[in-house]
């Protein structure tokens, strides 16, 4: 059963430390209302409510759109199966350096590096690359590759993505094999 979260709006990166302070183990998560770049209204920032979800040992995940001034922004504890981003072990370092991480941010670290998710930190989709072995396949089969090439940023970055992650070479195989299948057949991943 879905938990029903709530949606909070701070003006600042206090305001939503504080909040986390006061919420981070009681709360399961909440969709974070945010001003766009482009609006006349302010509040916190993506990148400022980013480093004080991870102080906590909490991510960011889906975004809605609002209205032409507001989205919100998913944030939630980080599950035992959460993946890590570089871009995310690299935040933390920096906000570990400051002083800022708080004991449930450090656990969540801890977690990782014990599980083996730390090393395993994915790229983002502006550096993903595509693997050799996942283009050695692709090349064998000219419906899958001209298909592939009508493929935006997205789907072409959740393909580097799930073969990424897979921890055994088998599992990557059969990943492999089924991506090119459905590439061929046509079918997008998003």
């Amino acid at each position: 059963m879905a938990v029903e979260l709530g949606t909070e709006y701070f003006a600042d990166g206090d305001e939503f430390r504080r909040w986390l302070c006061e919420n981070h183990e009681a709360v399961p998560g909440l969709w974070l209302r945010m001003a766009k770049k482009t609006s006349s209204h302010s509040s916190i920032d993506y990148d400022q409510a980013l480093d004080v979800a991870l102080c906590f040992g909490w991510i960011d995940s889906l975004s809605r759109r609002i209205d032409d001034d507001f989205f919100v922004q998913k944030f939630s504890r980080r599950t035992a199966r959460s993946p890590w981003s570089k871009r995310n072990v690299e935040i933390v370092a920096r906000l570990d350096a400051a002083g800022l991480l708080e004991p449930s941010g450090i656990a969540e670290i801890e977690k990782a590096k014990a599980d083996g998710r730390w090393d395993r930190a994915y790229e983002g989709a502006a550096k993903a690359e595509v693997p050799t072995d996942f283009l050695d396949a692709l090349a064998e089969n000219p419906q899958a590759r001209e298909f592939y090439a009508t493929l935006n940023s997205t789907n072409r970055f959740t393909i580097a993505y799930r073969l990424q992650e897979a921890k055994r070479p088998e599992t990557r195989a059969r990943r492999i094999e089924k991506f090119v299948n459905q590439l061929a057949e046509g079918k997008k991943f998003y």
